[in-house]
């Protein structure tokens, strides 16, 4: 006998595989084959009606104090894998019936309340054989009766007869577990050496088996007595037989008829079973027709789908293609006037949207190459080079017409007897209306600014140099001082010609007047041109923070955000590559913008050097203030404007130091000169004008002066004095004394002074020493030879004489050199 599947292993842990995770256990498993088949005499199944092998499991799960119970049915998967089908829940199990029809016995159909429809049969299981379907049904039986407290309905066997299986077939070993609920038995059946526990149930009570022991014992059988019990079954079996025979013999017609109509049946069955036949071609020809037009069905709905995106893909490239006719009109011909501005600065954004939208990052490869996108994209480029040519015609000629009209009103510029400061404010609002039509231009083509900043830097350029010159002119003619002479340090000029110069701090205050009305202007101006004409430059001018240097801020008072700073180009290293192209473009365009500027500037300079050149120290002060005022914040340009009119000054301010020096050397030609030089006073005037116009960072202009000045001097002192040996250490006693004494209040201020002035107190104390050692020798010649004389005397004479003569010799020269000296008189 083949092994019960209810003890595979295997099978038992592939079912608790199949339904891991749901917390259930396995209680007993067993292969069966499903069908819904009718038994009948043919024994043949139809096709709905072929076996299925199926396994089915009755599992447990604990549940708090409660323990559910469920029938599994599992099948195979592919690769032979279970896989759970249905879940049935016991409680529902109404009735449980063996199918007679089945000769073997094997067939069962369980009956649940709770299934929707009643009126389909319910699957018919077949085991294996009647000892696998006694045990299965025992332990529905069973776990019926122990956890739903109740039997479902038995049809086709006896309770009675399964109990008394199970005692013949089940050795069992009675355990018993806790539970909340109280005791319950357990059968555990002991298969071999294994002992495998399963749930076997009193199914008939003790006091009902000796009930029906007793009445087996009231019926006599005889059994005892063999050979009486073995006549009594052979005469029993005659009677039957006979019984039987005269039956059969009485039913002859009744057979004829039913052989008759069996054959009328099974012709009927076999025509049935032709015409079957043949609706089975038929349907399997009508199937495969179906699965054809389904097919076709299908690939007709994909190909409608497909289609659908289609042409909503199309819709959106052809509403992406298509140029609306208001931008069409402005982009082609529409007016550039303030009031449609608005209208042109939209039609440009649709056009590099749209442009930008036909380009591969925005839209889809596949679409770039499509002959109907390329004629679009040479189409909206048509439109772009027809707009981007017409405006700029139109501001080129917008920025000379601008410009032509503020040329020629004079209103604008300084007239005579009125200065009139520059202002563009006006001309900044014109301008800033197209600005964000030279951001779209800019977007469009990049190539087309180039003209429009020519343009506009050659037009501004004429009203910046004619603002300039007029203010120049105005501030030249308006300002009212004496001029002073050049020749401080000349011999033949009167040294009270010097002393009484006149006062020329209007010179001054009129160049940093100057400046500080257009040194902010040009800042501003090339702020707003960076801004206004789209160079990609960093902002160097903080808002609100100064641009010039002094106290009087940015000339923008506005408070508008085009006061962006143009960083100078030798400021570029730290900066990024991307921005360094453009930040060359944009200072060689406002070389071009503010070109021809620095002439009036120079004009001034000029013209206040004629006036004073002294005044040269004053404006080296201020244009040093301004410039160290736009080291970190001022456009390029001015920054450099700046630097040559800080070098316009030094030069002429070395033309002055130049001038002066030639004038002290044209001392030395005045032959058998006396006494204090001329030149010496009044240097220390000079000197003393000079350190009151320093201003900011001059000193080291005026050092380098005083350091030419006083060496000229000096060597013009010693080759004075060289022209009469005699009398030069008197003169350059005297002449040393004389700068002492005119510096001496400024070299306690000024360093470089000061060290010219212990440099001249040394002179003269070398001069003073050669001067006295020379009287003394001139005077004491004789005296001297006297003395050797004296010296070699030593060796020959006696000491006392020597000590006499050492008395009388210093008795008279003693009274010798007081006379001498009473009559000889010291230069102070």
């Amino acid at each position: 006998m083949a092994k019960s599947s209810a003890d595979d292993e295997e099978l038992r842990r592939a079912c608790e595989a199949a339904i891991e995770g749901t917390k259930q256990k396995i209680v007993l498993s067993m292969r069966v084959a499903k069908s819904r088949g009718i038994w009948g005499k043919s024994g043949k199944l139809g096709r709905n009606h072929m076996a299925k092998p199926r396994v089915l499991a009755l599992s447990t799960k604990a549940k708090g104090p409660q323990t559910k119970a469920f029938l599994q049915v599992l099948k195979y998967s592919t690769g032979g894998v279970l896989e759970a089908v249905k879940l049935y829940k016991l409680k529902h199990l109404s009735k449980v019936e063996v199918i007679t029809n089945d000769p073997s016995g094997c067939t069962f159909t369980l009956g649940f309340d709770n299934l929707r429809s009643q009126s389909v049969a319910p699957p018919q299981w077949t085991m294996r054989n009647i000892d696998d379907r006694n045990r299965f049904l025992l332990c529905i039986l069973n776990m019926c009766k122990d956890l739903l407290g109740r039997l479902p309905k038995v049809v086709g066997i006896d309770v009675v007869e399964m109990a008394l299986w199970a005692k013949e077939n089940t050795p069992t070993v009675t355990t018993r577990r806790t539970v909340q609920d109280g005791p319950v038995h357990v059968a555990a059946a002991v298969i071999g050496s294994d002992l495998k526990v399963s749930v076997e149930k009193e199914l008939v009570s003790q006091a009902e088996e000796e009930d029906m022991e007793a009445l087996l014992g009231t019926y006599v059988m005889g059994i005892s007595e063999a050979e009486a019990f073995s006549e009594r079954l052979k005469r029993e079996l005659l009677a039957l037989e006979a019984a039987n025979v005269h039956a059969i013999l009485e039913s002859e017609p009744l057979i004829d008829e039913v052989l008759q109509g069996l054959d009328a049946a099974t012709s009927c069955v076999e025509d049935m079973d032709e015409w079957l036949g043949i609706f089975n071609v038929k349907l399997r020809h009508m199937r495969e027709d179906i699965e054809s037009i389904e097919t076709r069905n299908n690939k007709l709905e994909m190909q409608s789908v497909n289609n659908k995106a289609l042409i909503e893909e199309l819709d959106k490239l052809l509403e992406r293609m298509r140029v609306p006719s208001e931008y069409a009109a402005s982009l082609t011909g529409g007016s550039f006037d303030e009031a449609r501005m608005l209208q042109n600065t939209e039609a440009c954004e649709w056009l590099t949207g749209a442009l930008r939208g036909l380009e591969v990052p925005d839209l889809d490869p596949t679409y770039a190459n499509m002959r109907a996108v390329k004629e679009k994209r040479a189409e909206l480029e048509k439109l772009k080079a027809t707009f981007v040519r017409r405006a700029s015609e139109f501001l080129r000629s917008y920025f000379t017409s601008l410009v032509d009209f503020m040329i020629s009103d004079k209103s604008y510029f300084s007239q005579r007897g009125q200065l009139k400061r520059p202002d563009h404010a006006d001309l900044r609002y014109k301008c800033r209306t197209y600005a964000r039509l030279l951001q779209h231009l800019k977007s469009l083509d990049k190539n087309c600014l180039g003209p429009l900043r020519k343009a506009y830097c050659s037009s501004l350029n004429l009203l910046l140099r004619r603002e300039a010159r007029e203010f120049a002119n105005e501030l030249r003619a308006g300002t009212k001082a004496s001029r002073n002479p050049s020749a401080w340090l000349e011999a033949s000029t009167g040294s009270s010609q010097s002393g009484n110069s006149a006062d020329t701090s209007a010179v001054s205050e009129a160049y940093s007047k100057m400046l500080t009305i257009f040194i902010p202007l040009l800042v501003d101006e090339s702020s707003f041109f960076s801004h206004f004409m789209c160079f990609e430059v960093p902002a160097l001018v903080p808002p609100g923070g100064g641009t010039n240097g002094n106290k009087s801020g940015s000339y923008n008072d506005n408070g508008s955000d085009d006061d962006l700073g143009i960083m100078d180009i030798d400021d570029n290293d730290s900066k990024s590559s991307k921005n360094s192209a453009d930040l060359v473009a944009l200072n060689e365009a406002l070389q071009e913008l503010l070109d021809g500027i620095q002439d009036d500037f120079y004009a001034v300079v000029d013209w206040a050097y004629k006036i004073d050149p002294l005044r040269c120290i004053s404006m080296h002060g201020i244009t040093e203030r301004y410039l160290s005022g736009q080291k970190a914040d001022a456009a390029g340009f001015v920054r450099m404007l700046l630097g040559e009119l800080e070098s316009r000054i030094s030069q002429q301010f070395t033309r002055f130091v130049d001038e002066a020096c030639h004038q002290i050397e044209r001392n030395e030609r005045n032959v058998r000169q006396m006494g204090v030089v001329s030149y010496i006073p009044r240097f220390a005037t000079l000197a003393t004008r000079m350190e009151q116009y320093i201003q900011g960072q001059s000193r080291d202009l005026i050092d380098q002066a005083y350091t030419k000045f006083v060496s000229i001097m000096f060597v013009t002192l010693e080759r004075i004095a060289q022209t009469d040996p005699k009398y030069s250490d008197i003169f350059l006693l005297e002449n040393y004394a004389a700068f002492q004494n005119s510096l001496y209040d400024l070299a306690n201020v000024v360093p470089t002074l000061a060290k010219f002035y212990h440099q001249a107190s040394e002179a003269y104390e070398q001069a003073c020493t050669r001067h006295i050692s020379m009287i003394i020798y001139m005077q004491f010649e004789k005296l001297f030879q006297f003395a050797r004389r004296i010296e070699d005397l030593m060796y020959t004479i006696t000491p006392e004489e020597v000590c006499k003569l050492v008395i009388l010799l210093n008795h008279i020269h003693r009274n010798s050199v007081m006379d001498r000296m009473t009559s000889y008189s010291f230069p102070e």
